[in-house]
């Protein structure tokens, strides 16, 4: 993964950066599930938190979209992608994805951690649970960021086509 990746200039390239993030999430939730299973209170939280921080830094840098590659853009095409963010409604693209605003992310999800820490108390059988509902919400958490980097991607292809049309 390079900082100097631009926003992908093409369908077929979105596709498969969108692949490639796909499989980046799946992977990591398997890692979110295993500290899920854990039966030691408040691991998973910090290792989704950690794991998170770095999956979002990570699809926003193969979507062109990290901070510091929008500052690189054309003044027109900086506008319009931060445009296209506001308009998607994501808190994660284009920022320095912070602690505070993934344990917010998390804390959203309440009902997620409720469920996880209360079926740790069963044995074996609420840990397989717990890990389950670890995984799932992970991997939720990620295609929905993924979902957003591609809008905003999208959006961009749009208007660097009108761009070279006028």
């Amino acid at each position: 993964m390079s900082k100097d990746v631009l926003i992908p200039v093409s369908d077929s390239a979105l596709h498969l950066v969108r692949q490639r993030c796909q499989r980046l999430v799946a992977r990591r939730a398997l890692w979110s599930a295993g500290a899920s299973a854990l039966p030691i209170f408040g691991v998973d939280i910090a290792v989704d938190i950690h794991l998170l921080s770095r999956l979002i830094e990570e699809i926003n840098a193969e979507f062109g979209l990290t901070p510091a590659q929008i500052e690189r853009l054309h003044p027109k095409l900086k506008v319009a992608t931060y445009s296209a963010i506001v308009g998607v409604g994501s808190n994660l693209i284009g920022r320095v994805v912070t602690r505070e605003l993934l344990l917010k992310i998390l804390t959203r999800s309440g009902v997620k951690l409720v469920s996880k820490n209360a079926t740790r108390l069963v044995p074996i059988a609420g840990q397989m649970v717990s890990a389950a509902i670890g995984y799932s919400a992970f991997r939720a958490v990620g295609s929905k960021h993924i979902e957003a980097c591609v809008q905003v991607a999208e959006e961009m292809l749009k208007v660097q086509a009108i761009a070279v049309v006028e």
